[in-house]
């Protein structure tokens, strides 16, 4: 009985925890003020997609990198101006694209619905459609978000790293109200993913005292990444791919992790940890309940942040 009792207390504080973070949105909240703004938002990214695949990956990440710094607020498309350096300039963000994207389709909602449509409601949608359109699940985006006034490069030395360990994840989603199940699942989001060799060459060489080689790392795996990355810093445009359906949305990061394969520490730490362990197994045997899962956290991410005293930017790169 007393443990049934924290479980409900759980769900209670958990449930109450993402009302008061998204009470501000609605999915029907541009029903009257423009409700062509989906369609605008999805024919702009689609499009984009057929000139470049790597719009997937780098729209999700994006809006994983906005929600984590002040919410999910568009800050994150701030452009730096002499007297402000702006999220997109901060070291973790310096390899971030597809910003064009999210300015096509605010040019087309301009025209169409004038100062109504927020940056940070189009990159919420845009992230969904990415998904969409690489063959993953769909789900309802709650509108009504606000374009944040304050962009600062120091914040995003807070996102989450590829070498952090799984407490130290935990940890950061915590801090903005989100589980480790959210943890395990919007790390699915990999599976569209390509990474450069700087941020996983650590684990390759000199990796401790006691190993050259990080030892959680298959060694099939690592002699594949040792080739495609011989030299510490060398090649800039050298990398690996997080998964080996790089193009489709589905569960093969998980059986990739679940093999010893992950790319990043972050990644494979997941297997190693047994808060998250049975959730990387149960994703990797289960396609659809990862679908399920990452639809409900994409949600509750959504959410984080919402505030209601920010704007509708103009132009999305600048502060009205």
């Amino acid at each position: 009985m007393v443990s049934k009792m924290k479980y409900y207390i759980s769900i209670l504080l958990v449930l109450g925890g993402i009302y008061e973070l998204g009470a501000a949105l609605d999915a029907h909240y541009y029903d009257k003020t423009c409700p062509q703004a989906e369609t605008i938002i999805f024919k702009a990214v689609r499009d984009a997609l057929a000139r470049d695949p790597k719009v997937p990956a780098r729209l999700l990440r994006m809006f994983f990198h906005d929600c984590f710094i002040r919410g999910c607020d568009a800050s994150v498309l701030v452009d730096s101006t002499p007297s402000n350096k702006a999220e997109k300039d901060g070291p973790p963000n310096l390899s971030l694209a597809a910003f064009y994207v999210i300015d096509a389709a605010k040019t087309k909602l301009e025209k169409s619905c004038p100062k109504t449509v927020s940056c940070a409601d189009i990159l919420a949608v845009a992230a969904r459609d990415v998904v969409v359109l690489s063959g993953g699940p769909t789900w309802r985006v709650a509108a009504g978000r606000k374009d944040g006034k304050i962009s600062r490069a120091n914040e995003t030395l807070n996102l989450p790293s590829p070498s952090s360990n799984t407490s130290q994840l935990i940890q950061g989603f915590a801090q903005r109200g989100l589980s480790a199940k959210d943890l395990v699942a919007l790390s699915g989001g990999h599976t569209l993913g390509f990474s450069h060799c700087s941020s996983f060459e650590g684990r390759l060489r000199n990796f401790s005292a006691a190993h050259d080689t990080d030892p959680t790392l298959h060694p099939q795996l690592a002699a594949e990444l040792k080739r495609k990355c011989p030299k510490p810093n060398g090649d800039r445009n050298a990398g690996q791919f997080l998964d080996s359906t790089s193009s489709i949305f589905d569960n093969d990061y998980y059986r990739r992790v679940a093999g010893g394969k992950g790319v990043f520490i972050s990644d494979q730490s997941l297997l190693g940890d047994y808060r998250t362990r049975w959730i990387v197994e149960a994703f990797a045997r289960d396609q659809g309940l990862f679908f399920k899962e990452f639809t409900d956290s994409m949600i509750r991410l959504g959410n984080v942040g919402v505030d209601e005293s920010g704007q509708v930017r103009e132009n999305c790169r600048l502060v009205n």
